[in-house]
């Protein structure tokens, strides 16, 4: 089950540009693929961006200080104009599209049920258009009230234990090695210990363990610790951990942990554990970015997330709650304990999050708090097919829907009015988008394909009302990029990318809220990283937008038919149905881009063999220059170092007790330093070898 770490730490300086993929020495003749250089970023300066570490005053009481982004902002007049009219001007199109004068009414119906079908043509719109204007209010209230917090100076001689898990199968083992050899290298002035949760309980794993010095630990073959539900429930990660924490947390104050794709920086203790010392924070939480930015899905699916990473986290700092991420996070182990561990859910973060956040501190008697920072303290490894991706999504959604039918009833007695409707607003992102679809849809049909009718209101007026509520949207959207958290999307992007995914995501969504409503059975997935990801097919994966783009493309076929044509549908089906394709259009254009890459890498490699007089097709000069022709043509990439590199000092981190040299330096030393004279942290990413 659990095997203490028999090697040491490395203690040579770390060289940055190394790889941390376990070396074969090569064979004579062996395939080897040259990687397309991929572009080296500052993650030490987005590791700071909070703000330098400061010194708590020792004559107060510490409670975690925040300083507003909107204070900050120099064009002030703008932003408020900006925040007022974008929602002012939704809810007006909503008032001017319902109001009665505009409701569709028959004199002498064509067919009885049409009254019926207009009716519900008017709710859908109605609906339609009220949870646009939430998601615009949603938005405007974020902006107005995000903040960040101020960092201070971790206490010294903490007990922390670093963790992360492994699921053989799902997650290649140099993945995890890479994480693991970055995990050793985390600084921390106390006692600090590596975990590695290991599902399969896997010897190669355990000889990586013992080389790295890294505690392994495995619930396997141990039946109170793998249940069919609860706590302990068998494959999944929220089971794992609290196997771990029964077994082991006792031991320390507080863990760290992150995905294991996620490759921490050196300083994620220092820029995390400083916010416990307010006793009323039970979890802290970074950002998450993905290091292998080198395809249009991983780069699309970082870009989603940009507003609830910049923006609406930011904004639960505000109430003091924002949402448990499990991807990077440090944990107060007695408050985690306190409510029975991490909740028995496929996104065991956020009802983790939630449930923790109904309690109180027994210590203080107010409720327990979460700080996020936008600190990028870890960089992981995002999905590069669209399998994963909306695997991913699928999963979130759903975790979303179980939380909302399972927990969110309780909120209303359990949580203050800020936090309250700070949940409301980041919980309703999944349904009403989900519903916005299907509504879509069913208008779509009833009016095309029917010739149901909600209103009858003029199409220049509707343009231009709509034009005006969607610019101010987009405007508001935009205005926020300046908050971005990824070091990977360029200075000033507009984020076009993450607003796509989205509408590409809606159908998924709409999925995964009839399985919820009608109880299907859902179950943890890993997101297949690396080597390991899915492969992508028409219908295995595109079965969900294949039948919208069916809805959609009948009812514009039925209009064109039957008559049933009015600007604002035909517009709004055909927008529908872009979207619905777009992603297939998307993974053909690139299935035919990589056959034509292998072409011209075949023709490159067979001119190189008749060059050197071996056969076409044969071994030797010939293939390594077909996997160099490959590479120069810029096959797939994914990443094989997003690893955080920690300079050129050996790590510092305590095994039993603290260093001596940690403990001979004074606790504000590297704090204190100004970051203009550290040095520059950027990580070379690699790509997939194949």
């Amino acid at each position: 089950m659990t095997s203490p770490p028999e090697g040491a730490r490395p203690q040579y300086p770390y060289d940055p540009s190394a790889t941390a993929r376990l070396r074969v020495p090569r064979q004579h003749w062996q395939r080897r693929t040259q990687r397309k250089p991929l572009p080296r970023y500052d993650y030490e300066h987005y590791s700071r961006l909070a703000g330098p570490l400061t010194q708590p005053d020792p004559d107060k009481p510490y409670k975690v200080r925040y300083r507003s982004l909107l204070a900050d902002e120099p064009h002030r007049i703008r932003a408020a104009l900006l925040l007022g009219a974008a929602p002012l001007v939704s809810l007006g199109l909503l008032a001017w599209l319902l109001q009665p004068a505009h409701w569709t009414e028959r004199d002498y119906p064509a067919y009885d049920f049409l009254p019926v079908l207009d009716t519900v043509m008017l709710v859908s719109i109605g609906l339609i258009e009220f949870f646009r204007c939430m998601n615009v209010l949603s938005n405007a209230h974020a902006t107005l009230v995000a903040r960040d917090p101020v960092p201070v100076i971790p206490e010294s001689g903490t007990r922390v234990a670093f963790l992360t898990s492994f699921v053989p199968g799902k997650e290649p083992l140099a993945m995890v090695t890479k994480t693991l050899e970055a995990a050793v290298k985390v600084r921390h002035r106390g006692l600090l210990h590596v975990w590695l949760l290991d599902e399969g309980d896997d010897p190669e794993v355990k000889e990586v363990c013992r080389r790295l010095g890294v505690h392994h630990f495995s619930r396997k073959g141990v039946p109170e610790w793998n249940q069919a539900k609860g706590p302990h429930r068998a494959k999944t990660k929220h089971g794992n951990y609290n196997a771990w924490l029964q077994a082991h947390g006792d031991a320390y104050d507080y863990f760290a942990s992150v995905d294991t794709d996620h490759v921490p920086l050196p300083n994620y203790l220092e820029r995390m554990l400083g916010f416990f010392r307010d006793p009323d924070v039970g979890f802290v939480i970074g950002p998450q970015v993905y290091g292998n930015y080198d395809t249009f899905v991983t780069k699309a699916a970082e870009s989603q997330q940009f507003l609830f990473h910049a923006l609406i986290q930011r904004a639960g700092n505000r109430y003091g709650a924002p949402m448990f991420v499990g991807t990077s996070n440090a944990v107060r182990i007695s408050a985690l304990k306190q409510i029975g561990g991490l909740y028995d859910s496929i996104t065991e973060d956020m009802a983790t999050g939630f449930e923790m956040h109904r309690h109180r501190n027994p210590q203080t008697g107010r409720k327990w708090r979460s700080v996020y920072t936008p600190d990028v303290l870890a960089v992981g490894e995002g999905p590069t097919a669209w399998t994963d991706f909306f695997t991913q999504q699928l999963r979130w959604s759903r975790g979303t829907y179980e939380t909302i039918l399972k927990q969110f009833w309780k909120a209303p007695f359990t949580l203050p009015p800020g936090r309250l409707f700070n949940y409301t607003m980041m919980v309703i992102f999944y349904p009403m988008s989900a519903m916005n679809w299907i509504l879509a849809a069913l208008s779509c049909a009833l009016f095309l394909g029917l010739g149901a009718s909600g209103v009858q209101i003029d199409p220049a007026v509707w343009m231009m009302l709509y034009g005006n509520a969607s610019a101010l949207q987009i405007g508001l959207y935009v205005w926020n990029r300046r908050h971005n958290v990824s070091p990977h999307e360029p200075e000033g992007s507009g984020g076009i990318a993450g607003m796509v995914m989205s509408a590409l995501s809606a159908p998924i969504y709409a999925r995964s809220l009839f399985d919820a409503v009608l109880r299907r059975k859902s179950k943890f997935v890993v997101t297949p990283k690396g080597d390991s990801s899915s492969p992508d097919t028409l219908f295995g994966t595109f079965r969900v937008h294949l039948f919208f783009l069916l809805i959609f493309g009948g009812s514009l076929g039925a209009s064109f038919v039957l008559g049933h044509s009015h600007p604002a549908m035909i517009t709004w089906a055909t927008l529908a149905m872009l979207i619905t394709a777009a992603p297939i259009i998307a993974w053909r254009m690139t299935v035919r881009g990589e056959k034509r890459k292998r072409r011209a890498a075949a023709g490159a490699a067979s001119a190189a063999g008749r060059a050197d007089g071996g056969p076409p097709g044969g071994e030797g000069p010939a293939v390594v220059a077909i996997d160099q022709a490959a590479g120069a043509a810029g096959d797939q990439a994914a990443t094989d170092e997003p690893a955080a590199t920690a300079g050129d000092q050996p790590a510092t981190t305590a095994t039993d007790e603290p260093s001596t040299t940690a403990a001979d330096q004074p606790a504000t030393t590297a704090a204190d330093q100004p970051a203009s004279t550290e040095q520059t942290l950027q990580i070379a990413l690699g790509g997939r070898h194949t």
